[in-house]
């Protein structure tokens, strides 16, 4: 279906689209806080994933006005997590097999490289200091059930490693599409339910990434990488 060329002019804007300093410069800030806040619909259930609802839908679900909430989407749209179609809805990405498969395999594409990277050059303090804060959940967790603290530590370690190995490639534009593929991580985890088990599994696997690394193995830091993804793509499949 054609997609909508939406307006950028809305009923209060001056005669002749003219606006003032103050108005150009809230426009921005406005859209950016509509972003965050259809991603945190998505992400809190408010919006459901795979919904598909219109423009005034949305602003009576978020609160939101309608120029930013128009500029908010288009971004969205070159995302790739909302479709806009032409006099009709907002459709939202399904959180679907084929958008975890694409996911992580985009992940592993760019990672596999920062891994590489990170074990030829990361800082061996960084390095060391990870290795130990995964040793010291992994021991609590063998030893007392997954809890809300653990779970937070354990998201605290997953961005701290995955963002060491993204960031020493030292390319914005990788950066840049990383923080976008986050938001896509996120939608498919939403049904993913964290166990005392699995998370050991995943502090195990980030071991062996970590350990190459401060091995300085670049081969089996890859590797270990590649088989972490591999792993956790079928956990969240359910079936690992």
């Amino acid at each position: 279906m054609p997609r909508s060329k939406i307006s950028t002019a809305s009923a209060s804007d001056p005669p002749g689209g003219e606006k003032s300093a103050g108005e150009r410069g809230a426009g921005p800030l406005l859209a950016e806080k509509a972003y965050r806040a259809i991603l945190q619909g998505l992400f809190d259930r408010t919006i459901p994933v795979g919904a598909e609802l219109s423009q005034n839908e949305l602003m009576r679900l978020l609160g939101l006005t309608i120029q930013p909430l128009r500029d908010a989407l288009r971004t969205l749209e070159t995302e790739g997590l909302v479709m806009i179609h032409a006099r009709s809805c907002i459709q939202f990405v399904k959180a679907d097999l084929e958008l975890s498969r694409s996911t992580y395999q985009f992940r592993s594409l760019i990672e596999r490289a920062g891994a590489r990277t990170f074990a030829e050059r990361g800082d061996a303090a960084e390095i060391a200091e990870m290795i130990a804060a995964h040793r010291s959940l992994i021991a609590d967790l063998e030893r007392h059930d997954l809890g809300p603290a653990e779970e937070d530590r354990l998201g605290l370690l997953e961005e701290q490693l995955h963002g060491a190995l993204i960031s020493s490639l030292r390319n914005p534009l990788i950066e840049m599409t990383a923080r976008r593929l986050k938001n896509y991580v996120t939608l498919v985890r939403l049904d993913r339910l964290v166990t005392r088990p699995l998370a050991l599994r995943t502090l195990r696997e980030h071991l062996d990434i970590l350990e190459a690394c401060a091995n300085r193995d670049a081969d089996a830091a890859e590797a270990a990488l590649a088989v972490h993804f591999q792993q956790a793509l079928q956990r969240i499949l359910g079936m690992a």
